[in-house]
Formats: structure tokens, C-alpha cells, sequence
């Protein structure tokens, strides 16, 4: 592992999905999972989200369409408090799951756009 990726997967890894969700899953780490927490930070985050090619709320956009198409509540929920934190707004995350359900079929746009609004909730009432 690089320690320098890694170090910059982790700067973003906690700017876009906030220090709480990253100490979780930092502290839930055991033998087993070890590994793909390092692979993750160090090559997810460091070498493809720290590319200069776009921005992060660009990257923030491609992952809510891409993991409301594949169905993937968990990762949705991590990835709509990122995309807030990139700079989207509400509306536009709204309209990106439209557009889901379009290209990739409303059953998944229904279920995205359940989990968004728990997100949106969520941290409506943090800043309460």
C-alpha cells in the first residue's frame, strides 16, 4: 500500500462521506476486513476520487446513478450525504434518480429515492 494514496483517500474518503462514517467503519475493521478498508481508501478514494480529470461533485453525480442502478441501498445512503457535502442540492439528487428510473427502470428509482429521503431527513435534523 502506498501510504501517500492512502493518507489522500483518506482526506476525501472523510470530506465526502463525513468522520463519523468513516470512524465506523474504521472501527468495525477486524482481520478479515482489513484489507478491503486499505484497498478501498487507498485506491477508490486516493488514486480515482483525487484524480484532477473532474471534480467531486461530477464523481459525486456518476456514483448516485450508478449505485441507484445497481441497487445498492447501503453505499446510496453514504453516497447521497457525500454528494451533499460535494455541492449537489436535494433537486439535483432528485433529478438524477429520475433520470435512474428512466434509463434503468423504476423499481430502482422507487428504492432510491426512499433512501434519499431518510438521508435528506436525516440531515435536515442535524442541523436542527
Amino acid at each position: 500500500m502506498d501510504k501517500a494514496t492512502y493518507d489522500k483517500g483518506m482526506e476525501i474518503r472523510r470530506a465526502t462521506l463525513g468522520d463519523a462514517y468513516v470512524d465506523r467503519a474504521i472501527a468495525s475493521m477486524d482481520d478479515f476486513t482489513k484489507d478491503v478498508q486499505e484497498l478501498v481508501t487507498t485506491y477508490c478514494w486516493g488514486e480515482v476520487w483525487g484524480r484532477e480529470g473532474i471534480d467531486r461533485k461530477t464523481r459525486s453525480t456518476i456514483n448516485l446513478a450508478m449505485i441507484s442502478a445497481l441497487n445498492r441501498p447501503h453505499e446510496l445512503a453514504a453516497h447521497v450525504r457525500g454528494a451533499i457535502n460535494n455541492g449537489l442540492t436535494p433537486d439535483e439528487i432528485k433529478e438524477i434518480l429520475l433520470q435512474v428510473g428512466i434509463y434503468c427502470g423504476v423499481p430502482a428509482m422507487i428504492d432510491s429515492f426512499r433512501v434519499a429521503r431518510t438521508v435528506l431527513d436525516e440531515m435536515k435534523n442535524e442541523q436542527s
